[in-house]
């Protein structure tokens, strides 16, 4: 092996920092909707009013492009599959140096989030990413 194929090897890809997490509210919420709809997926759009919160989907429910982003896929306790959270490009532009927290809240959504019928909504809280990618 030449020194330039060693040095190759022994190269690491920088680690991809953490973007999106939940709470536990969150995570209790998601179980219980999981068990009602199936696998799902989130979308932040970034429009106004509830636009700017996140949005629960059934997976595969909303379409996503070119003009998406996806932060992560959230791996919640007692879930199978891992929840992926996409952003529109646009609004990722503004969020791009924070990590996002999905939390719940009572009170009332939006009509097409999934968890609007069990009388409360998702909502992002965000702090600025530390300088170790967490």
């Amino acid at each position: 092996m030449s020194s330039a194929d060693q040095a190759e090897g022994e190269r690491t890809a920088a680690p991809v920092p953490e973007r999106v997490g939940f709470t536990e509210e969150a995570a209790t919420m998601i179980r219980r909707l999981t068990q009602q709809h199936g696998p799902l997926m989130f979308h932040q759009s970034g429009g106004c009013c509830d636009g700017s919160s996140p949005m629960c989907y059934q997976l595969g429910e909303l379409r996503t492009g070119d003009s998406d982003v996806l932060l992560g896929r959230l791996a919640v306790d007692g879930v199978d599959e891992p929840v992926p959270f996409w952003m529109s490009a646009s609004q990722f532009a503004y969020w791009s140096h924070t990590h996002l927290t999905v939390d719940v809240v009572p009170g009332r959504g939006s009509g097409f989030s999934l968890e609007a019928p069990e009388g409360v909504r998702f909502l992002i809280r965000s702090r600025l990413m530390e300088e170790d990618g967490g």
